[in-house]
């Protein structure tokens, strides 16, 4: 969008990365909070909502000026609702010779301390929100328990330390994460593994300035200094971190040719991120700690969008001390983590996550061509889901993906599926029933033996339909 001229008190549209554009007021911001480092950029609170945002003046147009346009372009339910709710306000607001402002539907509590890109207000137990977008809390950020930190999206998939000109994210259109509380750590930093997940984590390692050696298996890429093997980045650096697909891949990383624990001495630290089972991680943890390292477990929940934002949550388990030298850098890739115990408990936490969320998308393309061969709009379903108590962002995009025939991977297919898997054996382990994930498990077979692995999860659409 264009720079235009705006003053407090306008109604705009604002820009919010790759989703549509929003009407909204410019207000004052509260007086705790600060404007972000940068170019300028002005406090919007946005209608049909409980968000508001500093949005860069050049994602801001003038309401009135391009409402037909917008309306034009955006026909989604909540977006209709927001607009609606503009012109209720324009005819209560009409004939009043005061400024126009935009009333509360909750409580304003207390906001956090510090520097802050974006935040949402939030309500009291006694007023819910009501009717708030999913995108919008996705893409915004809540105030959290930790005092002055907040994770700036990042929205478009870049290359390690690349800039894009023309980047739609708020106050991050150079890609550069905004969080004037976090000092990253004076450690060398170590890196292995590239993929979905890790390249986004180490390009928002590096925007917030920490020094990062990486390695992969397969292409290299731009920004960060390479490393030749795992145990040459190892060696050179204090913390490596490691995220690979699976306990074969994670073992082979550690104890292959040329691996991880070839480059381990007293005091180097590793930190395995890849989603695998608690004997795997265990056994791990003991060949490091045998070498006189340090080890610390930490999968993350995500995909990667959330990954390339910065979003992701860290599960954590075994070194204290570690997880703590660890803070600056899962504060860069994550908005929160939890440290779990001893080695092993974030193998099984995150194994529960992912059965749960792999049960769930196979439900929702259960439902999807079951509404498809009952002659009901799988349109209609959609909507009706996204109005009721189901309603979320993940829900969202992947039937919408569905709907488009979009199954470009975002968690892939192949990849869900081994999480089923080692979760249905963390439950034999303890002679815990599983039926609803073995369920889940078996209609991801076939969506694997229909040459679906490489795409999404969701992907196991086409396993109802074949």
């Amino acid at each position: 969008m264009a720079a235009v001229s705006l003053r407090l008190g306008d109604l705009v549209w604002g820009k919010l990365g790759r989703y549509p554009p929003w009407p909204g007021k410019i207000v004052n911001p509260p007086k705790d909070l600060k404007k972000p480092r940068g170019k300028k950029c002005f406090f919007v609170k946005f209608f049909g909502t409980e968000d508001h945002a500093w949005i860069k003046v050049e994602q801001l147009k003038p309401y009135h000026a391009h409402k037909e346009e917008m309306i034009k372009i955006n026909k989604g339910k909540r977006f209709q609702q927001a607009v609606d709710a503009v012109e209720e306000f324009l005819r209560r607001a009409k004939g009043k010779d005061q400024d126009l402002t935009i009333p509360e539907s909750s409580t304003v509590k207390g906001m956090m301390a510090g520097p802050m890109a974006a935040f949402k207000w939030q309500p009291t137990a006694s007023e819910p929100v009501k009717d708030a977008d999913p995108h919008f809390h996705h893409f915004l950020l809540s105030q959290t328990e930790k005092p002055a930190v907040c994770y700036q999206a990042i929205t478009k998939k870049l290359k390690i330390c690349e800039e894009e000109t023309g980047s739609t994210s708020i106050q991050a259109a150079d890609s550069t994460a905004v969080n004037g509380s976090i000092t990253p750590t004076d450690k060398k930093i170590g890196f292995l593994g590239l993929g979905l997940m890790g390249s986004g984590i180490v390009s928002n390692l590096l925007k917030m300035g920490h020094t990062v050696t990486v390695w992969n298996r397969t292409a290299e890429k731009e920004g960060a200094r390479l490393g030749r093997t795992p145990a040459e980045v190892v060696s050179t650096c204090d913390i490596t971190f490691a995220c690979v697909s699976d306990p074969k891949a994670a073992k082979d990383l550690v104890l292959g040719p040329s691996g991880v624990l070839q480059g381990i001495r007293p005091g180097k630290c590793y930190v395995d991120m890849s989603t695998v089972d608690a004997d795997t991680v265990t056994e791990l943890a003991q060949v490091i700690v045998s070498r006189g390292g340090r080890f610390l477990e930490a999968p993350v929940s995500g995909n990667q969008q959330l990954s390339n934002d910065g979003m992701l949550v860290i599960l954590a388990a075994g070194d204290r001390g570690l997880y703590e030298d660890c803070s600056s850098c899962f504060q860069a890739m994550g908005k929160t983590s939890f440290f779990l115990g001893e080695v092993g408990n974030a193998a099984k936490m995150m194994l529960i996550v992912n059965m749960v969320q792999g049960s769930f998308m196979a439900t929702i393309a259960e439902g999807l061509t079951l509404a498809q061969v009952t002659g009901q709009s799988q349109q209609t379903f959609l909507d009706i889901l996204n109005q009721g108590q189901l309603a979320s962002i993940f829900l969202d995009q992947k039937c919408q993906n569905i709907l488009q025939g979009n199954f470009k991977p975002d968690f892939y297919l192949k990849y869900i599926q081994k999480d089923l898997r080692l979760a249905i054996a963390l439950g034999d382990a303890v002679n815990h029933p599983t039926p609803m994930a073995a369920a889940a498990n078996e209609v991801y077979k076939r969506a694997k033996a229909l040459d679906q692995s490489d795409n999404d999860m969701s992907a196991v659409y086409r396993a109802y339909i074949h």
